[in-house]
């Protein structure tokens, strides 16, 4: 008996410098990749919005942080209980939590895993809001935000990773958050957009993006923090799982935006830097529940059927009449559908489980769990999140008026604008060397 014990102890996880240290970096990689899609969507949208773009994003730093400490973490992560909830009142606060207390079966601290997933649940609620750009209240949307993650990411996450969560228990696999994080923020965003409307001027007005340079840059944040996302949610480095959903991550990515502009020169006629980055973003949304399962060449595939798809989603918007404004659902939703989904028939059995799919002898027992996860995490969060949007629509209000739209939401909001010429070209100096007014024969001319 005594030497079983010596056994099992001595086979316990201990505390790992390396793990740890890795996982405090992918949960800064993380962390960073919200104001990267904070730049992203920003630069997407026209200068009389771009303020209130980027705040919406980055509120989401400061509103989730302290849910997640007061009962975030708890509800997600704590024990299980009828398999749609956790709750442990050591993680309320995070207060009955050691120092160096290992998270179960891991060689990393439990602050270590809820500061990852934290991570996690601040940039999902951010990712809806490009959807609803130009017309939210701030003051509605940071309400929304809080109600949100508290009905709906929460228990989420917690049925897809939570141990006893119900779609975990069931076999569905997400490595990194296709159902969990991106299906969840698509339906929401679609939920909500479906109770606040249009634009005013939607499929009227151009309303093209007022910086491109920002939208390249906030996709190369994005795609330099997915690496902490996809790899670092294998919380550690010791099989080299991780190491596959590394390269997995930088393969499909690639080949998604290949395949977009590809589609994008065939149908419109040009590259355009636009679809290089919305196809970034759609291969790294597809990869996220699938890398760990698939090879370098299964991740080619997910890249270029996810390519392609998602940027044939995107016009969707126009025959249907939903005004999507940043491709939220055309990339993310149908993104995280496509690579929740080709798990089914992609993975190998040999990287992150013996799990194998459709096209490696596994048949169609995966892709039907899959299924049941894609569409009850779509469906939970579409209802609950149109339900939480009307009644917000209908007591504090979601939209801003007519009238503030059309001016800007930036200045009515936040009293901000994002670009201050009056300095440029003032002075005296400028004055005295300033061309002559034109005459009348000029005005002529002109008109």
């Amino acid at each position: 008996m005594a030497s079983a014990i010596t056994t099992l102890a001595a086979d316990a996880p201990t505390l790992s410098a390396a793990n740890t240290g890795f996982m405090l970096i992918c949960s800064a990689l993380v962390m960073l990749m919200t104001p990267g899609l904070a730049f992203f969507y920003g630069g997407m949208v026209r200068v009389k919005s771009s303020l209130n773009m980027l705040m919406m994003s980055f509120i989401s730093l400061g509103i989730v942080t302290i849910l997640w400490v007061l009962y975030g973490f708890s509800l997600a992560f704590g024990t299980d209980s009828g398999s749609l909830i956790g709750w442990n009142s050591d993680y309320v606060g995070l207060s009955g939590i050691g120092i160096t207390e290992l998270w179960d079966g891991y060689t990393i601290p439990v602050y270590v895993f809820a500061v990852f997933q934290l991570m996690f649940a601040v940039i999902t609620p951010a990712l809806i809001s490009g959807a609803l750009a130009d017309r939210v209240k701030f003051g509605a949307w940071i309400l929304f935000t809080a109600l949100w993650v508290t009905v709906v990411y929460f228990p989420v996450a917690h049925w897809v990773w939570g141990a006893g969560g119900w779609l975990f228990e069931l076999g569905v696999i997400d490595f990194a958050g296709g159902t969990a994080v991106h299906i969840n923020a698509g339906a929401a965003a679609l939920g909500v957009i479906l109770v606040i409307g249009k634009r005013v001027g939607f499929k009227k007005d151009p309303m093209r993006p007022h910086s491109l340079p920002l939208v390249m840059l906030g996709a190369g944040l994005l795609w330099f923090g997915w690496f902490g996302f996809n790899a670092g949610s294998w919380l550690g480095n010791d099989d080299g799982v991780g190491a596959v959903m590394f390269v997995n991550t930088q393969v499909a990515t690639a080949a998604a935006m290949l395949a977009w502009l590809g589609y994008e020169k065939l149908r419109h006629g040009s590259f355009t830097t636009l679809g290089a980055a919305s196809g970034a973003v759609a291969g790294l949304v597809a990869i996220t529940p699938a890398g760990g399962a698939v090879s370098p060449l299964g991740a080619i595939a997910v890249g270029v059927i996810a390519g392609l798809l998602c940027a044939m989603a995107v016009g969707l918007k126009y025959k249907f009449g939903y005004d999507d404004s940043l491709d939220v659902i055309g990339v993310h939703l149908v993104g995280g559908v496509v690579g929740s989904l080709l798990v089914g028939l992609f993975a190998t059995g040999g990287v992150q489980s013996d799990v194998a799919g459709l096209f490696y002898g596994g048949g169609l027992e995966q892709l039907g769990k899959q299924a049941i996860g894609v569409f009850a995490v779509l469906a939970y969060s579409l209802v609950a999140s149109a339900l939480l949007a009307f009644l917000l629509d209908k007591t504090i209000g979601m939209r801003v008026s007519e009238d503030d739209e059309v001016a800007g939401i930036d200045q009515v909001e936040h009293a901000e604008t994002a670009y201050d010429f009056s300095g440029a070209g003032g002075g005296a100096a400028s004055r005295s060397t300033a061309a002559p007014a034109p005459s009348a024969a000029s005005k002529k001319v002109d008109a």
